[in-house]
């Protein structure tokens, strides 16, 4: 029997408006009143979070995972965090400069960026912090003074762009950075202790929970090893193939009520 449910947001529990179907909220909720835990697992920083994990009712105890792994919290109080060094994170910008590409820095509530584009407006739009605009050497230098540094980079860019700069950046930081796409125009940088499959390991044996209890779905290649260490790994049906044939289940589509057919399938 399964236990707990750890879930994607975006291209997984949310449609491509943002919102979760009425009758997913239900199904989710009917499983919390059983004291089955429902875990949202993103790629999205804290304040982009809560208001999904309000509307959809989930207990304030229920531990968050946010910015692909690199920040954890419980009852909005951190339990787990990862950053990028600050060194690390001036040379990832240099080695992205030659690419026609967008940075945003993401340090628990706050979020950076060296220019105001329409990459940043998209963001924004989800965000209830105003991105803060500064060169990336006087940020440093800030950060530096504060002791912090990123939970998360996202590069941003056109899909060809995103391919070649994954490609450059792992090439250069093979094993020392995890760099996933989180859709065609994101790329994702973290410590390598900064993960979706890393942060469901560090809550399931928080909550008490061995991998075989629990299920974990999601549609992108940041949740691959999320679906890879669940004892039921599920991928949407808007998943691409590859994804797909790493999951054990497939389930609908984000927009035709896939999460709630599964958790309907197997609760």
């Amino acid at each position: 029997m399964y236990k707990a449910v750890f879930l994607d947001m975006d291209g997984t529990l949310l449609k491509s408006d943002h919102s979760v179907s009425e009758a997913t909220i239900q199904t989710i909720q009917t499983l919390t009143k059983k004291g089955i835990p429902v875990v949202l697992v993103s790629a999205r920083p804290i304040n982009a979070v809560l208001p999904t994990f309000r509307n959809i009712g989930l207990p304030a105890h229920t531990p968050l995972v946010t910015l692909n792994g690199s920040y954890i919290v419980e009852n909005e109080e951190p339990i787990f965090e990862a950053t990028i060094d600050l060194e690390t994170t001036a040379k990832v910008t240099e080695q992205v400069r030659p690419f026609k590409a967008t940075i945003a820095y993401y340090l628990q509530r706050e979020w950076y960026s060296e220019v105001n584009d329409a990459w940043t407006d998209h963001e924004q739009k989800i965000m209830d912090v105003a991105v803060r605009v500064e060169p990336i050497d006087r940020l440093i230098r800030e950060w530096s003074t504060r002791r912090i540094g990123p939970n998360k980079m996202m590069v941003m860019s056109e899909p060809e762009n995103i391919t070649g700069i994954q490609q450059h950046l792992r090439s250069v930081y093979n094993g020392q950075l995890n760099i996933y796409p989180s859709k065609a125009t994101y790329l994702e940088v973290m410590d390598t202790r900064g993960s979706k499959s890393n942060a469901v390991k560090f809550v399931s044996e928080r909550l008490g929970l061995l991998p075989a209890e629990i299920i974990a779905m999601g549609d992108n290649y940041n949740d691959i090893e999320m679906i890879g260490f669940a004892g039921m790994g599920v991928a949407m049906g808007n998943a691409p193939d590859d994804i797909k044939a790493k999951a054990d289940y497939v389930t609908d589509t984000n927009n035709n009520d896939g999460v709630r057919k599964a958790l309907e399938k197997f609760f």
